[in-house]
């Protein structure tokens, strides 16, 4: 079964698109690829919390996560070279749109006085990044398995090639973004 935001893109937000932008149907705006990502630096001691955090990552996103592991040894944050220091899961094709549906459709909308994502967090090559300040809002995860609440990352990549390309893209397959000027 295919996701329903992929049908829905191939079917309606694709062709608005190909209007909106002309140049060319192979240089339409898509999504590329959805990076969740949670860092872990008060859980680098304690396999247990990486763990919970990890499968709870895992959860969300329909896909096993990964841990990330420190490269370099910083004295200033207390880490040291092969240290488990976050988690994050990269996900594409229909994964990618199950997991943006659920997050627009049923996550976000459970989120106390939720006003939309901020704008600002385009980077200027067609990319969105933002962050939510806890898991308890999917509905897959259960609170009573929760050791600590933590926040994550989302990073929203696309082909577009500038943020008015991308952000148009985002806007009509759902994301809710803060109403007028950024």
């Amino acid at each position: 079964m295919a996701a329903r935001l992929l049908e829905r893109y191939k079917a309606e937000i694709k062709p608005v698109l190909e209007t909106e932008f002309p140049k060319n149907k192979m240089l339409t705006p898509k999504l590329d690829k959805v990076v969740i990502s949670v860092g872990a630096g008060e859980a680098m001691k304690d396999s247990k919390l990486m763990q919970n955090i990890q499968d709870t990552i895992s959860l969300i996103a329909g896909q096993q996560a990964v841990k990330v592991i420190a490269k370099k040894s910083v004295a200033g944050f207390k880490v040291r070279e092969g240290y488990p220091v976050g988690v994050k899961v990269t996900l594409r094709g229909e994964q990618m749109y199950t997991f943006l549906d659920k997050l627009c459709s049923i996550a976000l909308p459970r989120v106390k006085d939720f006003r939309g994502l901020n704008r600002n967090g385009f980077d200027g090559r067609g990319n969105f990044n933002f962050g939510l300040d806890e898991q308890l809002m999917f509905p897959e995860v259960v609170y009573d398995n929760i050791i600590t609440t933590h926040g994550m990352n989302i990073s929203v990549s696309t082909t577009a090639t500038n943020d008015a390309e991308a952000f148009r893209l985002l806007e009509l397959v759902g994301i809710p973004f803060t109403k007028g000027r950024a």
